[in-house]
């Protein structure tokens, strides 16, 4: 995958809020397969361990147990039925976590060719608030950014500069 503006954008963000909360040298558990901001948090100086592809609304107990500083979960917990499970379960004293927001404007992502490539839940920050403190997380800080696309043109590319896209907590155990 080729990283475009966008992704770079997101990315740089997402380091930066990361950098306000964690050491170098953290050990962090991704959850969700190597992709290009991997070798980013590496650089950055992070131990960054990754998930293999499972299916972690069934397959998450090794995961959850795994001796690390933080785990990471960045654009994923809106591909799965239940993140509920996985989040009660993970032991790691720390969390941050992405997700797209819902858009009054667009429906939510659906691939009707991959299975794995929806969105089950795009969310309202209340709502991923409530999740993280049902299933015992304490939310520390939280940013919220629009990711506007100055390769498109119309009426929806234009309400992406100013209504908020992404939402980005730090956590620490309840």
């Amino acid at each position: 995958m080729s990283i475009t503006t966008t992704h770079q954008r997101r990315y740089a963000r997402t380091l930066r809020f990361m950098e306000k909360h964690l050491e170098q040298g953290s050990r962090l558990l991704d959850l969700g397969v190597e992709n290009p901001f991997t070798p980013q948090l590496k650089n950055a100086g992070y131990a960054v361990q990754n998930t293999q592809g499972e299916n972690l609304d069934d397959d998450f107990q090794h995961y959850a147990t795994l001796a690390v500083d933080c785990v990471t979960a960045f654009e994923i917990f809106e591909h799965m039925l239940a993140p509920y499970n996985i989040l009660k379960a993970i032991e790691s004293p720390r969390l941050i976590a992405s997700v797209p927001l819902k858009l009054w404007f667009s429906d939510a992502y659906w691939n009707e060719q991959d299975d794995w490539d929806k969105h089950y839940h795009e969310f309202e920050p209340k709502q991923f608030d409530y999740l993280m403190a049902r299933s015992g997380w304490k939310i520390i800080d939280r940013e919220t950014w629009a990711s506007p696309d100055p390769n498109k043109i119309g009426f929806r590319p234009l309400l992406r500069y100013f209504t908020p896209r992404y939402y980005m907590v730090y956590c620490e155990r309840a």
